[in-house]
């Protein structure tokens, strides 16, 4: 936890240990809260953006939901998967610095890159459409995802971004998070679009489309 606050330039200000009865803790319970100040004044949100849009995605998606399904479960599957647990901010502060014209950022945890994507096409009232082959997924993810029959783009994450940006300062903000070691393997997999307003529309690799929802229940139990 040292070692994690430091390198994301966050200090531990301080700490508290609970006692529990026996049986009552299987294992470490740690709750955190922060404080931070606002170092700009721009407007993010799903009410900046527009049609033309073009939305990034920092990295492979689903290597955590799957690592940890992986690692919790009977499954016996030979992977070698690790989560993508990171912190963002300096990833955030490069983007943001970089002067791309950035309209909203979300982490795509919980429901995955596909509910944060028709949430944001709901709030924003526009349509989203999503190009499975522009979507970044390690092979082992792919492959786990087939052998249990869950869609990767319904998996958590909790080491990359979702970034809408100006279709004009699409290159700029994909420079700016290659460049920094979590971003690396950053692409475009998305475009919004005026119709249909409110709907993600995966145009799938085979030339097929279909639209995506939000998750429906979970298919990996709660962790945090």
């Amino acid at each position: 936890m040292a070692a994690a606050s430091r390198a994301a330039g966050v200090p531990v200000a301080t700490g508290d240990t609970k006692v529990v009865e026996r049986g009552n803790a299987d294992g470490l319970y740690i709750n955190t809260a922060g404080v931070g100040v606002i170092e700009h004044d721009l407007a993010l949100g799903p009410g900046a953006i527009r049609a033309g849009d073009l939305v990034l995605i920092s990295g492979p998606i689903g290597d955590h939901g799957m690592a940890v399904m992986i690692a919790r479960g009977d499954l016996e599957l030979e992977l070698d998967l690790e989560s993508d647990t990171a912190p963002l901010n300096g990833l955030v502060s490069a983007l943001l610095a970089s002067g791309a014209d950035v309209r909203c950022l979300r982490d795509p945890t919980r429901g995955g890159l596909a509910t944060v994507l028709a949430e944001l096409s709901l709030a924003a009232g526009v349509g989203v459409t999503l190009q499975e082959s522009a979507l970044p997924i390690r092979p082992g993810v792919n492959g786990a995802c087939e052998i249990l029959g869950i869609d990767p783009i319904y998996v958590a994450n909790e080491g990359r971004l979702v970034a809408v940006v100006a279709a004009a300062s699409a290159d700029t903000a994909l420079a700016a998070l290659r460049a920094d070691p979590l971003g690396r393997e950053a692409a475009v997999i998305a475009e919004v679009v005026a119709e249909p307003p409110g709907l993600v529309i995966l145009e799938t690799a085979l030339g097929g489309s279909r639209v995506v929802d939000m998750l429906a229940g979970d298919p990996l139990p709660r962790i945090c």
